[in-house]
């Protein structure tokens, strides 16, 4: 049985679209925020970075939906972006008034940590562009008029503000009518909903969206009427209590075809284990775990993830496939810096085979 209905390629002009915001992130390297004189640049952004993994490592065609200052520091990420092999067809231009009071560029600074020293993210991304899109601001009838296989968005956007979480809805509705696929995943952040309710706010928004969604990136706590002691910590799953929890989320949602959920166990900041699993048509799929991942930059790792699982069902693999690709990016993601994924899809499919880390000539 077909998991998914997806549009065939050459009826389409783009095989994956996202809607989100790019930033552009200071890395301070090795280094403390406060301690450093010199940062490298990289850009970033939860549902772009999927994107762009997508184009860059699997060779989709990609276009990202979001919005920029027109000034320098919007022509960089712009131009990243496009180095990316992304299109930026449908980002959309605000004026720069001089100081950034109407609108500005997003920015955040993040320590990736070491050891016992966990991560730290410093976020400057207040009354930005992308944060000011509003319903009726894309013309998303013409975005999929040539056709779209994939749609994907999630969480971190949709918490930007009211008015973007109703983009989110316009953008869901108009994609189920044109016949992609939805991919949403929650991605949930504290600092963004701190001032809108926190867990239960953002629970509550991402259950409305779940009629639109067809495959699901995330877990119970996610979209919880009722949150419990475990719903701030990271999905930790048996293959018992998974089957469990995706069957009750798949059964209060008859319109989702999978869900799917990468499992992190940190060791130190530095070396993690590494897994994932995945429910559909009644079947579960768990992904061999990776004990002791070093890890030198995970920013991204879980986006990685979910470009991998994407790509796979994109090409009609299985979805214990799409999971296991989707385990190997997350897993290359972690061995490099920035938030991009580096590799290519002979890595990744090297990784998968368990292959392991000796010289490819």
């Amino acid at each position: 049985m077909t998991l998914l209905p997806i549009l065939p390629a050459v009826e389409c002009q783009w095989d994956a679209i996202s809607l989100g915001e790019v930033l552009l992130r200071f890395d301070p390297g090795a280094g403390r925020i406060g301690a450093v004189r010199e940062f490298r640049v990289w850009e970033g952004g939860g549902e772009y970075n999927v994107i762009r993994a997508l184009s860059h490592c699997f060779g989709h065609r990609t276009s990202i939906v979001s919005a920029l200052v027109d000034n320098a520091i919007g022509h960089i990420v712009e131009d990243m972006i496009r180095a990316g092999g992304v299109s930026t067809a449908h980002l959309q231009w605000k004026s720069f008034d001089g100081l950034g009071i109407e609108a500005r560029n997003g920015i955040y600074l993040l320590e990736r940590g070491f050891g016992v020293r966990g991560a730290l993210g410093c976020m400057d991304r207040g009354h930005t562009a992308v944060s000011q899109m509003t319903r009726g601001s894309v013309d998303w009838d013409a975005i999929f008029a040539g056709g779209v296989r994939w749609f994907h968005t999630g969480g971190i956007y949709s918490a930007l503000s009211e008015s973007t979480y109703a983009v989110v809805q316009e953008a869901m509705q108009a994609a189920k009518v044109a016949g992609a696929i939805v991919s949403y995943d929650c991605n949930y952040r504290p600092s963004l909903w701190a001032a809108r309710g926190g867990r239960g706010a953002a629970a509550r928004a991402n259950r409305a969206l779940m009629p639109y969604v067809d495959v699901f990136f995330g877990h119970e706590a996610d979209i919880a009427s009722e949150l419990d002691e475990n719903s701030n910590r990271p999905p930790d799953h048996t293959p018992g209590s998974y089957t469990a929890m995706a069957e009750r989320v798949l059964n209060s949602y008859s319109n989702l075809k999978a869900i799917v959920t990468p499992t992190r166990r940190p060791v130190t900041a530095s070396r993690n284990d590494w897994g994932g699993f995945a429910y559909a048509q009644g079947v579960l799929y768990e992904a061999p775990v990776m004990h002791a991942l070093d890890v030198l930059d995970r920013v991204g790792s879980g986006d990685a993830f979910a470009a991998g699982v994407i790509h796979g069902l994109l090409n009609e693999k299985p979805l214990d496939w799409s999971l296991r690709c989707g385990l190997a990016a997350g897993a290359h993601t972690m061995t490099t810096e920035g938030d991009s994924c580096q590799a290519s899809l002979r890595e990744i499919e090297h990784l998968m085979a368990n292959a392991g880390a000796g010289v490819q000539r």
